[in-house]
C-alpha cells in the first residue's frame, strides 16, 4: 500500500506519499501479463491487427492528455492518463517480443542502467561505470544542478559511439558525415524542435548574441513575409509558406534567448484565446457571426478587461492594529 510520509513540509498541499515497491511490482507484473494476453492468439482482435505504425499516433495523443491533465491540475486524472501512456509502452514493447526484436524486461534494463550511468553523485562511480558510463568527469557535484547538467551532458555524449548509431544520418539524407543536429529529433512539436536546433546551434558559436539582436531580424523576417504575401500568384504559395516558417523560427529564438517556451508561452495564449472568446459568447446579446467587426472588437476588449480584472491579484487586508497613512 501507499503510506503517507510524515515528513511531508507544512506548505505541502497534500501528505507526502511512499510507494510500496512491492505493489508497484506486483501491479506492473499483471499490466505486462494483461497486455501478453490482448496480444495472444484467442485475445483481443483489434490488439492483434495493431502495428507500431498503426498506434503510433495513439501516443502522441496520450502524451498531450497528460500534459493537459499536468496544466489544468488535474491530478486525480492525471494517474489515470499516466496510465494510458504507460499502456503505449507496454504494447509496442509486446509487439517487439511478438517479433523477436526485445522485451519489457529489456526496456526496464536500459532505463535502469541509463539512470544509474548518469548520476554517478547517486549511485556512486563504480556503479555508473559498471552501467557503462565511459565519460571521465567529477562526480562531486555539491549539490549544483548546473554541475549535473554537465555531467550528464558529457555522459551522454561518451554514450554516442556506442549506442547503435543514433547519429547516422536521417534516412534519405545525402550527407555521409553526421551533423550534431541530427540528436535532435524530428518528431518534436516543431516549436520545440526549432528550440532545440538553436540551442544546439549555440554551442558552435552560431547564435544571437543577445535578444535584442533579433529584434532587427524579426523586422526583416515580416518584411520579407510581406513582400511574398502581396503576390496573388498561387506559385508563389511555398515561399510564403517559407517566409512564414523562417518567421516563426526567428521568434522561438527570441524566447530562447529571453528564456520563455515559445510552445508553453503559446499554450498558455491559446488558453487566454479560449476564456476571452468565451466571455465574448456570453456578453453577446445576438450570435456573434451578426455582429460588425466594431461591435466583435469592442465586446473583445471588454472580454479582456473583465478577465484582467478577475486574474489580477487583490490587496491583503489590512489589520486593525496596522499603521495607517496620514494619521
Amino acid at each position: 500500500m501507499d503510506l503517507p510520509n510524515t515528513a511531508s513540509s507544512a506548505h505541502d498541499p497534500a501528505p507526502q506519499m511512499l510507494t510500496d515497491p512491492a505493489r508497484a511490482a506486483e501491479l506492473f507484473e499483471r499490466s505486462v501479463a494483461i497486455m501478453a494476453r490482448l496480444r495472444a492468439p484467442g485475445g483481443c482482435p483489434w490488439d492483434r491487427e495493431q502495428s507500431f505504425d498503426s498506434i503510433r499516433k495513439y501516443t502522441l495523443e496520450e502524451t498531450y492528455e497528460v500534459f493537459d491533465a499536468i496544466e489544468r491540475c488535474d491530478f486525480a486524472h492525471l494517474a489515470e492518463e499516466l496510465g494510458d501512456l504507460l499502456l503505449q509502452v507496454l504494447f509496442y514493447s509486446e509487439m517487439a517480443a511478438n517479433e523477436g526484436r526485445f522485451t519489457i524486461a529489456d526496456v526496464l534494463d536500459q532505463l535502469n542502467r541509463k539512470l544509474v550511468r548518469r548520476h554517478p553523485h547517486v549511485f556512486g562511480e563504480e556503479a555508473a561505470r559498471a552501467a557503462g558510463n565511459r565519460a571521465e568527469l567529477d562526480s562531486a557535484v555539491e549539490g549544483s544542478s548546473a554541475a549535473v547538467l554537465r555531467n550528464w551532458e558529457e555522459i551522454k555524449a561518451a554514450e554516442k559511439p556506442h549506442d547503435g548509431g543514433a547519429d547516422l544520418p536521417p534516412v534519405g539524407s545525402s550527407r555521409q558525415a553526421p551533423s550534431r543536429l541530427d540528436s535532435v529529433l524530428r518528431a518534436l512539436p516543431a516549436l520545440t524542435e526549432a528550440a532545440k536546433l538553436g540551442a544546439k546551434a549555440r554551442k558552435s558559436g552560431f547564435d544571437w548574441t543577445h535578444w535584442r539582436d533579433l529584434l532587427p531580424k524579426l523586422a526583416e523576417e515580416i518584411a520579407e513575409l510581406e513582400a511574398e504575401a502581396f503576390s496573388s500568384d498561387p506559385a508563389r504559395q511555398p515561399a510564403v509558406e517559407a517566409e512564414l516558417g523562417d518567421l516563426l523560427f526567428t521568434v522561438v529564438h527570441l524566447g530562447r534567448h529571453l528564456g520563455v517556451d515559445a510552445e508553453m508561452a503559446l499554450r498558455k495564449c491559446n488558453l487566454r484565446f479560449r476564456h476571452r472568446f468565451h466571455e465574448m459568447e456570453l456578453a453577446s446579446p445576438r450570435p456573434l457571426e451578426d455582429l460588425s467587426p466594431a461591435e466583435l472588437e469592442a465586446l473583445w476588449a471588454e472580454a479582456k478587461k473583465r478577465l484582467a480584472a478577475e486574474d489580477a491579484p487583490r490587496p491583503r487586508p489590512q489589520s486593525a492594529g496596522a499603521p495607517r497613512a496620514n494619521s
